[in-house]
């Protein structure tokens, strides 16, 4: 074997040592979430747990049915897609409007920059003035409310994200449209919005992330059990004497599932979503 050939198995080897490798480093937290859920008491509270479960059971998965935790995966479902739906539909026409027209005095820039700044800012700086808002409007212990306050989360995140989208969207199939007779609204249901829907998918998938795991707003505005979400629900499993490992992991496992559902299911788009905005 030359050299040449020599040196390209090696790092083909290399290369897969590494990807392997760091495989199996990101999949082992969710391997040892998942064998602690079907793990006895008495195998996970040792000070040397074992690497592979003697006995499975699903009692811990029982318990968190008991509880009612579809209820609360419910409340998360509603508020990660309102808010998810909320931030796409005001911000898209903004970074249109950003990205197309022009404002006097540098108002689009100013607004970016206000945008920015309220994503910047730490969500408890936010909390009392959201709080009095909300209590104003008689929208605590309501899912609609927290919806409101998780645009903090998500509509900066979502301008700015969807600017870069709208922005690499020629202009000049958008002037073709309106030769041929288009008017500004039919050109962006029909043209602009398909063009960019790969990134309206990252967008949303990104959001409802952001949502999904959402604690201290929820914590804060939420105080009726029927209304909980899940990172809510999650946190009662870690008491002032205990922490019961096996119904947080359950209750891990399943609320994790959806997201790596939802996000390998949309891969392609999140993909070509990526490769459009830094082409």
């Amino acid at each position: 074997m030359s050299p040449w050939k020599l040196l390209k198995v090696v790092k083909r080897v290399l290369f897969w040592a590494v990807l392997v490798l760091v495989m199996a480093l990101v999949l082992f937290p969710i391997y040892w979430m998942a064998i602690t859920s079907v793990k006895e008491p008495l195998e996970y509270a040792t000070r040397n747990p074992s690497i592979f479960p003697h006995r499975l059971t699903l009692e811990h998965y029982r318990e968190i049915w008991k509880e009612k935790a579809y209820r609360y995966f419910i409340n998360t479902v509603i508020v990660s897609l309102g808010s998810t739906l909320l931030s796409l539909g005001v911000a898209f026409p903004a970074a249109y409007a950003l990205a197309r027209f022009r404002f006097p005095a540098k108002l689009d820039l100013v607004f970016l920059l206000w945008v920015l700044l309220v994503r910047m800012v730490p969500p408890v700086v936010l909390a009392i003035p959201l709080y009095t808002t909300l209590r104003s409007f008689g929208l605590l212990n309501k899912l609609a409310g927290l919806v409101i306050a998780y645009q903090i989360y998500t509509l900066p995140y979502s301008i700015w994200m969807l600017l870069r989208f709208v922005r690499d969207v020629p202009i000049e199939v958008e002037e073709a449209a309106a030769i041929d007779g288009a008017s500004r609204l039919r050109t962006l249901r029909s043209i602009v919005l398909p063009l960019v829907g790969p990134g309206m998918v990252a967008t949303a998938i990104f959001s409802v992330i952001m949502t999904w795991n959402e604690f201290i707003y929820a914590l804060l505005f939420l105080r009726r059990p029927e209304v909980f979400t899940l990172p809510i629900h999650i946190a009662h499993f870690i008491t002032e004497y205990e922490v019961l490992w096996g119904p947080l992991m359950a209750i891990g496992i399943v609320s994790s599932l959806p997201i790596l559902i939802l996000s390998g299911y949309v891969q392609r788009h999140l993909l070509r979503g990526f490769a459009i905005s830094f082409k």
